[in-house]
């Protein structure tokens, strides 16, 4: 409302009229881009919320939950299952956190360990996924900030070319498979697992754990999934959106690729959920679990719950619109010191970051921090690199170190639903999850700034990155961390924690 109250003479009626008419309905939900990601958003949520009714995620869960035997596979069981949960970090962080409670209970493995694990195997997999709830905010975002340079193309593609730079997502992965591999913990979280193994105690006396189920992201009671129930509308997802994007784009004569990067990937992304959905209402009723009534029923309850990431995208597009008109992006590249050269390149994306960190971690949002940022950091990176009406390596790690310091900052904000979600499902005090998972959080992202985002902006390629920092991390955990046994007792290194 601001920006268009200056655009309107400074009339704060005016402008919060035009806020509404104008900026939110006329150049946001009127632009077919827009509109077009906002319906895809829906329709992944109905899907999604389909699949959650027939029982295909819980199948997952359980088909996974068969190879826990011990400590180390039980934890491993609850990682995996996390990354095959990938399509919504809220239902990912629910049905885990749930299903692997009683059983690491069993194992002796302590709620702030359990905690951890669901919340590093939810949003930097959903962030990273290409199906998921996540993909339609941030597609918005990144071709909102590109369009307002006038920078066109395949965002859908500049969406996968931002996921070699999202290294605090990747390395938290690596960090948490490895922490779990090499059976290590260190800092507050060793203490919370010796003290589980010793006294069988998961949670800390006198802590207050919490116990979060969602029943509209669970299936009937009695009702038997299938993992077919999700592979199958998956698959048809996949199949749709690649020959999708080839028959929307192609004109004649022209080349598969082009005619790929021609595409409108905001249609065929809504043709994609659309057709996937009606594939799960159709596997739905010849199972007998599904009517026509429940179908539409479970697809409007899956739809609902994306009302919230709609509204912050509305405003999100409306706000590219405002900053447009305003020209603020071209007034923000000529005042800001550092976005005219130098040694901006080398520092910027890592500044990216730990601002993307800074608003997560207070405001307890990574959707919200995108929103907030994007319109900000794309002029600013493309001025900075010299971008003239391309996508170059220096915006697209800028692009990453958004979308992975949101990332990063949730980890470590108390206030952030997701880590309130993934302490809750697990049943852990939340301010114990918190604690214990920060130094992990820490690590990952130490190392993503030393070996990611500096050496990316000097240009180093993001593969060498990934795997310097992969080596780095596991060092971390062979040097750092200690093994104990089921009795809680230290097995390597010195007993100082």
């Amino acid at each position: 409302m601001g920006g268009a109250t200056i655009i309107n003479d400074w009339n704060p009626l005016k402008g919060l009229l035009e806020t509404f008419s104008n900026y939110i309905v006329g150049q946001s939900l009127a632009d077919p881009w827009n509109i077009g990601i906002i319906v895809f958003l829906l329709a992944v949520g109905g899907m999604i919320g389909m699949i959650s009714k027939l029982g295909g995620t819980k199948a997952i869960a359980d088909a996974i939950v068969g190879k826990a035997k011990d400590v180390r596979s039980t934890q491993l069981a609850t990682a995996l299952m996390g990354v095959a949960i990938f399509f919504d970090d809220y239902a990912n962080s629910i049905i885990v956190g749930n299903t692997m409670r009683p059983i690491t209970d069993k194992q002796r493995i302590s709620r702030e360990k359990l905690s951890y694990i669901v919340d590093s195997a939810a949003a930097p997999v959903s962030s990273m996924a290409p199906i998921s709830t996540w993909i339609a905010m941030e597609l918005g975002l990144i071709a909102a900030g590109l369009q307002a340079l006038n920078i066109e193309g395949n965002y859908m593609l500049v969406f996968f070319q931002t996921i070699p730079f999202r290294f605090y997502s990747i390395f938290s992965l690596i960090f948490l498979f490895s922490l779990i591999w090499m059976k290590k913990d260190y800092g507050p979280m060793l203490k919370a697992e010796i003290r589980t193994r010793k006294t069988g105690e998961v949670f800390r006396a006198g802590s207050n754990p919490m116990i979060t189920e969602d029943e509209a992201l669970m299936p009937k009671d009695g009702t038997k999934g299938s993992i077919w129930e999700v592979v199958i509308p998956i698959v048809i997802f996949i199949l749709i959106t690649f020959f999708g994007l080839w028959y929307n784009g192609y004109e004649e004569g022209m080349a598969f690729q082009d005619a790929m990067g021609n595409a409108d990937a905001s249609v065929v992304l809504t043709w994609a959920a659309f057709i996937s959905s009606i594939a799960v209402g159709i596997q739905g009723m010849i199972s007998g679990k599904f009517s026509i009534s429940s179908s539409v029923e479970a697809w409007i309850g899956g739809a609902k719950s994306m009302l919230t990431a709609v509204i912050i995208l509305a405003l999100a597009f409306s706000l590219k619109a405002v900053i447009s008109e305003m020209q603020l992006a071209e007034w923000l590249v000529m005042t800001i010191p550092f976005s005219q050269g130098g040694m901006a390149a080398g520092i910027l994306p890592t500044l990216i970051f730990l601002s993307a960190m800074l608003v997560a971690f207070s405001t307890g949002t990574s959707w919200g921090t995108n929103s907030i940022l994007m319109p900000i950091v794309i002029p600013v990176a493309a001025n900075v690199s010299g971008a003239a009406g391309e996508v170059t390596p220096l915006v697209l790690a800028c692009i990453g170190s958004v979308l992975t310091g949101a990332v990063f900052g949730d980890h470590c904000s108390p206030i952030s639903d997701t880590t309130i979600l993934s302490s809750s499902a697990s049943g852990a005090d939340h301010i114990d999850h918190v604690r214990t998972q920060a130094p992990y959080a820490l690590s990952a992202a130490a190392v993503a700034i030393v070996v990611g985002t500096l050496p990316a902006g000097m240009g180093l390629p993001p593969w060498v990155s990934l795997a310097l920092g992969a080596a780095i991390l596991v060092l971390i955990v062979k040097f750092a961390g200690k093994e104990i046994d089921g009795k809680g007792n230290i097995l390597t290194g010195n007993d100082n924690i």
